[in-house]
């Protein structure tokens, strides 16, 4: 598990750079966003995820890994706005929201390490787009959630379904990664 934690913090150190990167470009626009349009953001990449998977001819020159990285800082962006509320402006500095994502990627990290103990690193023989499956999944169960105005009988909430899908992204680049080195 000690290769899984250096492989998860890679990965998310490229996303947080790009991150950081488009808030010196935009600011903190996407703090206006609700959560039904991140999830919405979320659910397009991720189609376009299983679109790349199942099509044989790409009309954009883009390929899955930059699609993660969009479900990984999407899904944060859903965290921060979970906890902080929908703004009418651009309202946190750079360095509140950079911390605010380094506090969520360690959340989610955090579940994965736990998850990762006790399933066994299971993960390591599924296939990317099961992955991307179950990112689908937990998008669907989100948008009923949402449609639902946040209740839940039995289920967990929207927040662990974030932690998830930030989790399912981060092991796919690890394996899309690992095929490039074979």
């Amino acid at each position: 598990m000690q290769d899984t934690s250096k492989q998860y913090d890679a990965v998310i150190t490229i996303c947080r750079t790009l991150f950081v990167k488009k808030m010196k470009d935009y600011g903190s626009a996407w703090r206006i966003l609700r959560l039904p349009s991140l999830t919405d953001q979320i659910f397009i990449k991720a189609q376009r995820i299983r679109g790349l998977q199942e099509n044989e001819v790409r009309k954009v020159d883009e390929g899955e890994v930059s699609e993660f990285i969009g479900i990984i800082n999407y899904s944060i962006m859903a965290l921060i706005q979970l906890e902080k509320g929908v703004a009418k402006q651009p309202d946190l500095s750079p360095e509140t929201i950079t911390e605010l994502y380094d506090k969520h990627s360690n959340v989610a990290k955090t579940l994965m390490m736990n998850k990762n103990h006790d399933y066994g690193e299971a993960w390591r023989d599924m296939r990317v787009s099961s992955l991307t499956d179950l990112i689908i999944q937990k998008l669907l169960r989100v948008k009923q959630i949402e449609d639902n105005k946040g209740k839940t009988l039995v289920s967990e909430g929207i927040d662990a379904n974030y932690q998830d899908m930030i989790n399912y992204a981060v092991f796919a680049m690890i394996h899309l990664e690992a095929s490039k080195v074979q």
